[in-house]
């Protein structure tokens, strides 16, 4: 059995909606690779990554060496990568972004950190070696 999550709805009127996340997003997920690839590439996308075929049993039962093989598997992840992320109005991918929920909060993209300046404590070496001599000269 699969959780149902219970979403609050920003708005004039504040209600909530329930759903299978899960579900939804497997089916979304199926639902944009079958609309995107062609039947080869699909045939591809069926036994390799959602069946979970091993690369030489696969290959053979789609009668292509490995390097074809490969290849397709490449372009597969190329075009299902391009259509997840440009979907409107929802991206599927990050995965966590698909889950918040339409709470009517924007969603910020990811932006690492700057690493702080770093000031030492001392000055450097040469600096005191060059107002050493000077002392001594």
């Amino acid at each position: 059995m699969t959780t149902v999550s219970l979403d609050w709805n920003a708005g004039p009127i504040c209600r909530r909606s329930y759903g299978r996340k899960i579900e939804e997003y497997i089916a979304d997920f199926c639902l944009i690779a079958r609309r995107m690839l062609d039947d080869e590439h699909y045939d591809v996308f069926r036994y390799y990554f959602l069946l979970g075929g091993d690369c030489t049993i696969v290959s053979t039962r789609l009668n292509m060496d490995k390097g074809n093989f490969f290849h397709r598997v490449y372009r597969v992840e190329e075009i299902l990568g391009r259509a997840f992320q440009e979907m409107e109005p929802y991206c599927l991918y990050p995965v966590d972004w698909y889950f918040i929920g339409h709470s009517g909060i924007p969603i910020k993209p990811y932006t690492p950190k700057k690493p702080a300046k770093h000031n030492p404590r001392r000055p450097p070496a040469r600096a005191e070696a060059d107002s050493l001599l000077q002392k001594i000269a």
